[in-house]
Formats: structure tokens, C-alpha cells, sequence
């Protein structure tokens, strides 16, 4: 594991942060003081604001033990029942969910090696045909976060018996461009492909100057390595979940996601900050005003943090505008006559960055470059999608290339798998109008899926999930599998 940073001398034990409050003309008040211990990693807050049931002002104290998302969700499910917050998507009281509706075959639910802390997000499986009458075996690589070594290898002979054999980057061997630490690098969804003679591994790392999500290639001459990583990213810059598309050994398509959903939350909050009577106009319920509220009071702090806690920090403000997230979307759309030209132009900055678009482009034959037109393949415009779409995977299946993803946040039930299908490998893609895959009573949180064929010859859907009950960033992720049937432009299950 990470070692704790040793204190200097006379450096104080605490972060001192200057006092929050919430901008005048918010329809709510807040005023936060915060204190971060530095040794242990906890933060202390004292909470003043309008009390939901006498209206008169009420003081209260936390203290967040970890600063990890279960913390957080602790913290806002406090506050939601003293100040009127909004509750925390993964804390509410649900709907029973359906049982039994998917033919699911599982695959992996424990850590094979002790450095695979957080399961098996993002599975991505390739087979690798045998040579001298040897049968073939199926490799998996998955996301690793901010673990010491990064990209757990495993393979298997069926699918079923899996064993781990290494990881891309073994502790201590990240890629010199890239982000490394405990709460500070995110090492995401890695593919492995075979492409002439050599495997590439396309990833997701951040970048250890600016912090911004890269697409990172590194490269051996085996699938279980040695990888060598590549020195620079392939792509830069507010971008995840590279997918590769290999039509032959010299022709390949990377196919990636501008990760909008990172930015337009901070753009909202800083035009909120400026325009804080904009609360009233676009949070109708009392509780998404008072969240609202209470978030610009900490987003002079927030916005310093490290990307994933920042996301913490802002979460439940973020599930108050995806609960209605197309109406939210037209509603900014009814401000701009209202507003001066400044306004108006930071409204439109919103609504493009509430977009995630999907994109897909040549690469050249070294796989480093990428060549000709990039192609926008499809972006989040259905209710269930809300925020995102993401997680890539195109298969051909006969005449027809079929695009499964993912959508929705990642970390709460709301997850799920839906696919489009589309004449030629750029598109256009139609979207099937509602997801194939959504959480059950059994597993939560279908996502992140790939396809590859079975020992029966057939093809197989692999995808990761969570324990019922257990969503959330760093969690555990098993791995399971669905039998699909492809008929025209339909996808079955089983």
C-alpha cells in the first residue's frame, strides 16, 4: 500500500480552510467551517444553517473518519435529516427490484492476487487462439483505480477457471506521464487486443501535471507482458474509456468518450456562484435548493480537490439535476432570453458540457496516431442515460456492427447496459429506446461491457456488477456473463 507522507518539522497537524458560506441570494444560507486533520486523513465540519423544522438557524459538527465515498454518503445522509438535503441516491429507500430476469453466468466474485483491491470494474476479455494444437485461452484485464499496481491480467481455458498471471504495471512500474498515488491517480478501463504481431493495451490514466484523464498504450509481445507503456498519451485531455476496433492487422479504429460529466457540474457551480438567484429558478424542490445551497458554500474548497473526491464532495448536488436531467437540460435552455450575453454564453457552456458524446477514429498502423476524421458516434439523449453514456464495445455480428455501453452513474443502481446497432462501423447507430440490463435484486449496476466468443462458438456479453446494496466508487466489482442472440437489428439475451 501507499506510505503515509511523513510530517515536516513544525508543520501544523491540521489544514486550516478559510470560513464558507453560501453566495448571497441563494434561497438558503450556509456557513461551513472546516478543519483537515492531516495525520490522520479526516475532516472536521461545523454546519450552520436554516433548520427544515423551525426555520431558525442550527449548528451542528461532523467529522468524516475517511475520506472515502462511503464517508461522504454518510455526511450528506447527516445533513439531509437535519438541514433538508437531498438524501443521497445510494441511501434512499427503493423500489424492490426484479428478480431473476437475467440468464447471468458468474464469473469472478473474489480477488485473485491481494493487490486487486476493488474487484473487476471494466471487464474487457480477448481470446487468443493456441498455436500446435493447443486450445485457446481468454484473457481479462479490469480497473484498478489508485491501487499499487495497476491492470490485474487473468486468464482462463473456458471462461469459467480463471487464474491471475500478472498485472501491466506492476507496482512501481506505471507510465512515467501518468498519475500515481493513493486518492490521486485513477488507472480505468483497459483493453488488450492483439494487432499483427504485438498485444496493445489501450487504458485511462490521469495526468500527473494536469490531472486531466488521458488514453494511454502500452505494448508486449505476450498477453501476459512484460507491457511496456508508451511515453506519451495516444489521446489527451478530458477523455476515458478507449475501445479498439481491429478490422485487420493494419487497419484500427479507437473509439473514446469525452468525459463531459466531470466538467459541466463544476461550470454550473461556478455560473451558480455568480448568478446564485438562478437556484430558485432551476431546483423546484425545497431539497435540491437546500442542496444546491450548501454546495456552492463549499465549492471555493471543493474545486482544489483531488478529481474523485471533488465528484464526492459534489455528488448529491449532481443526483439533483439528473433526476430530471433532460427537463433540467431544456429548462437552462428558457433561461438565455432572460439573462445578459455573459449569462447566456456560460448557460450554453452547461448544456454543451452535459453532452458526452461518443467518438471513433482511424489510427495509424503504429497505433499511436490517429488519422483522418473523427466520427461522433452517439451521446447521451435518453431519460435513462441521464448524464453519460460510456464504456464502449462494438461487435459484427453477420452484416451488422452492434455498439453495447453503458450509462448513467456508474456508482449508484441507476447503472445499466444499453446497445445500438448500425450498417457500417461509423454509424449512424440506432439506440435501442431502453437499456437491455439494469440492476436486479441479485446484481446492481450492470456495466462497462465487452463481447467475445464462447468455447460453444457463440458470443458472450461480459460485464462487471455490484453486490446487492453495494454500489459505489472502489467497491467491489465481480464479473458476469449474458449469452446474446443477435436477429437483425434485435439483441437478445440467452
Amino acid at each position: 500500500m501507499f506510505p503515509q507522507k511523513p510530517m515536516q518539522e513544525n508543520q501544523p497537524p491540521f489544514a486550516p480552510v478559510p470560513p464558507l458560506v453560501s453566495p448571497t441570494g441563494t434561497p438558503f444560507q450556509f456557513a461551513v467551517t472546516l478543519r483537515q486533520e492531516r495525520q490522520p486523513d479526516t475532516l472536521d465540519l461545523e454546519v450552520t444553517g436554516p433548520s427544515p423544522f423551525t426555520g431558525r438557524d442550527l449548528t451542528t459538527q461532523y467529522r468524516l473518519p475517511l475520506r472515502d465515498h462511503a464517508s461522504y454518503l454518510a455526511l450528506f445522509a447527516r445533513l439531509a435529516q437535519e438541514f433538508g438535503l437531498r438524501v443521497p441516491l445510494n441511501l434512499q429507500a427503493s423500489a424492490p427490484k426484479p428478480v431473476g430476469q437475467v440468464p447471468y453466468r458468474v464469473l469472478l466474485t473474489q480477488p485473485l492476487h491481494p493487490q486487486i483491491l476493488y474487484g473487476y470494474g471494466d471487464p474487457a476479455v480477448l481470446r487468443v487462439e493456441g498455436s500446435s494444437g493447443e486450445g485457446g485461452r481468454y484473457y481479462l484485464l479490469a480497473t484498478s483505480n489508485d491501487a499499487p499496481a495497476s491492470f490485474p491480467i487473468l486468464r482462463s481455458p473456458d471462461l469459467e477457471a480463471w487464474e491471475w498471471v500478472g498485472f501491466v504495471f506492476p507496482e512501481g512500474q506505471k507510465p512515467l506521464w501518468a498519475a500515481d498515488g493513493l486518492l490521486v491517480s485513477d488507472y480505468w478501463a483497459p483493453e488488450l487486443h492483439r494487432v499483427g504481431p504485438e498485444y496493445r493495451v489501450y487504458f485511462v490514466a490521469r495526468d500527473q501535471h494536469t490531472r486531466e484523464l488521458c488514453i494511454g498504450l502500452a505494448r508486449a509481445a505476450s498477453p501476459e507482458g512484460p507491457y511496456r507503456a508508451d511515453p506519451a498519451p495516444v489521446l489527451s485531455g478530458n477523455v476515458i474509456d478507449p475501445h479498439l476496433y481491429v478490422q485487420d492487422d493494419q487497419v484500427t479504429y479507437l473509439f473514446w468518450k469525452e468525459d463531459n460529466n466531470d466538467v459541466w457540474p463544476q461550470r454550473l457551480l461556478d455560473l451558480l456562484t455568480h448568478q446564485p438567484g438562478l437556484v430558485a429558478a432551476l431546483f423546484k424542490a425545497e431539497a435540491d435548493q437546500r442542496t444546491a445551497s450548501f454546495i456552492l458554500a463549499l465549492w471555493a474548497w471543493a474545486r482544489s480537490l483531488e478529481p474523485m473526491e471533488r465528484f464526492q464532495v459534489m455528488q448529491v448536488f449532481i443526483e439533483a439535476v439528473t433526476s430530471q436531467y433532460l427537463a433540467f437540460y431544456d429548462q437552462l435552455s428558457h433561461l438565455w432570453g432572460d439573462q445578459p450575453m455573459a449569462v447566456q454564453q456560460q448557460i450554453r457552456e452547461v448544456q454543451r458540457y452535459m453532452k458526452t458524446p461518443l467518438f471513433a477514429q482511424q489510427l495509424s498502423a503504429d497505433g499511436t496516431t490517429l488519422v483522418g476524421e473523427r466520427t461522433q458516434i452517439i451521446e447521451n439523449d435518453l431519460a435513462w442515460e441521464a448524464h453519460l453514456v460510456e464504456g464502449m464495445w462494438v461487435t459484427r455480428q453477420a452484416d451488422r456492427f452492434y455498439l453495447f455501453y453503458a450509462g448513467n452513474d456508474f456508482s449508484t443502481d441507476q447503472y445499466g447496459i444499453g446497445v445500438a446497432h448500425a450498417d457500417h462501423l461509423l454509424g449512424p447507430y440506432h439506440k435501442s429506446p431502453s437499456p437491455i440490463l439494469q440492476t436486479t435484486a441479485e446484481w446492481w449496476a450492470p456495466g462497462h461491457p465487452s463481447v467475445v466468443t464462447g468455447p460453444d462458438g457463440k458470443p458472450q456479453l461480459i460485464l462487471h456488477a455490484y453486490f446487492p446494496g453495494k454500489a459505489g466508487y472502489k467497491e467491489f466489482r465481480a464479473v458476469l456473463a449474458v449469452p446474446l442472440t443477435f436477429h437483425g437489428p434485435q439483441v437478445t439475451l440467452g
